[in-house]
């Protein structure tokens, strides 16, 4: 009967050193029969089990030292010990574990991977540059913390919950885009093959029945608009100021265009001489060509203009890049604040009494063509590039009506300006 090794505290196995030679050294440390601290030349330290496993003689590594200490690698020797007597080899249970995980992880796909793929394909769809990186950037935000290590073919609805419920009632929007992103994902990996079944992410008859309708928890409110009897008086107190971002913005309310339209609008774009802008697909909401007829007052306004060498923009901004959002909000907000300091409300939304933003401005043309015109209301929104009509009606419009809309721009150019005795009587 071999003899037992002395059974070694734990301070006696951390003292336990090389003894010099150069090849490995196993030092038993007792407890259980075959267990050895494995010390190498360098100092490097591992628990070895030596065992018979049938007819064959195993070494079956326990992990490293001190990251598994003593106690714990003993009871490891122990757990082997019990599965050999059970008829199981540890080292070819390990093996075949490290293989089937190797196999699953060649087969799976990460929802992080399968995003990138998707997006890789899918992006260069969108014309739009900023709604390209907004798919990126929600899906980074949001869904990678939750999603991002899973495999998409263990992903189920609870995990898709994880990522959406915390933002259901606050970001009620962003919430809606981020679960429809995580829908595009989990499709395109079930088309791709890693994954199958019914998508997880999807709304009706899965998601709707676990998450209130997003319009129950959030009212979309409408941008603030000026009062149609105050844009007159809002438009002359436009016009003193100076600054590019002034004349972006009248330009803005001349046209009743979109603020993103009027700071990417390019010289090429424009024919002074034929009144006419014409912004291309690509930077439309709806991805279709759009003409805008220039009254004279836009005429006189974009010849008025300096011009930046070299520079495509209509408005550039000062380093020579396109103006940003705020910057037409900020002219918007030093007008509120300068009638504030007169004593004056400003200019109010007449329903919200909100200080009117530059969005709201296109609100303010559509009440004044519905309730100070008689030009049609599918002419109205024509001129705000808005969908008229269903599918089969616009299929079979040609035209834009661009001649009739001269005269609606016309007729919204002069009430902007106004006179103030035109205003008084």
């Amino acid at each position: 009967m071999p003899r037992l090794a002395k059974e070694l505290s734990a301070l006696e196995v951390k003292r336990l050193k090389h003894p010099g030679r150069g090849h490995n050294a196993c030092l038993p440390v007792g407890g259980v029969a075959g267990l050895y601290l494995q010390i190498t030349p360098t100092g490097g330290r591992t628990w070895l089990l030596r065992v018979v496993v049938g007819d064959r003689r195993r070494e079956i590594g326990l992990g490293g030292y001190p990251e598994v200490p003593l106690a714990q690698a003993r009871e490891r020797a122990r757990e082997a010990k019990d599965a050999i007597r059970r008829g199981i080899d540890p080292v070819e249970e390990r093996k075949a574990a490290r293989a089937a995980l190797m196999t699953a992880q060649r087969r799976g796909l990460s929802f992080a991977d399968a995003a990138d793929r998707f997006l890789d394909a899918k992006l260069s769809e969108f014309r739009n540059v900023k709604h390209a990186a907004q798919w990126r950037s929600t899906l980074t935000t949001y869904a990678l913390p939750q999603l991002g290590h899973m495999l998409v073919s263990d992903i189920k609805v609870q995990d898709v919950l994880r990522a959406v419920q915390p933002i259901w009632h606050d970001k009620t929007e962003t919430a809606k885009r981020v679960r429809g992103r995580i829908e595009a994902v989990l499709s395109w990996a079930t088309v791709a093959g890693h994954r199958q079944g019914d998508n997880p992410a999807r709304w009706k008859g899965n998601l709707d029945s676990l998450l209130p309708k997003p319009d129950r928890v959030t009212r979309k409110e409408n941008w603030p608009a000026l009062a149609i009897d105050d844009a007159a008086a809002w438009f002359g107190h436009l016009r003193q100021r100076d600054g590019i971002s002034a004349r972006a913005l009248e330009f803005l309310a001349l046209t009743a265009a979109r603020s993103g339209e009027v700071r990417g609008a390019t010289w090429a774009e424009v024919d002074l001489e034929a009144g006419l802008w014409t912004v291309p697909a690509q930077r439309m909401k709806m991805e279709r060509e759009h003409r805008v007829p220039l009254t004279a007052e836009a005429v006189a306004l974009l010849r008025a203009l300096p011009r930046m060498e070299g520079n495509p923009l209509v408005f550039p901004a000062p380093r020579g890049g396109p103006l940003s959002d705020m910057s037409l909000s900020a002219v918007m907000r030093r007008m509120q604040k300068d009638e504030e300091k007169a004593s004056r409300p400003g200019w109010l939304d007449p329903r919200s009494a909100r200080p009117a933003v530059p969005h709201g401005l296109r609100s303010t043309f559509r009440d004044w063509a519905a309730e100070r015109t008689h030009y049609p209301r599918e002419m109205a929104e024509i001129a705000l590039a808005q969908e008229v009509g269903s599918e089969v009606e616009r299929a079979y419009r040609r035209g834009d009506m661009m001649e009739k809309r001269r005269d609606l721009m016309a007729a919204w150019a002069g009430f902007l300006t106004q006179s103030k005795q035109e205003l008084e009587t």
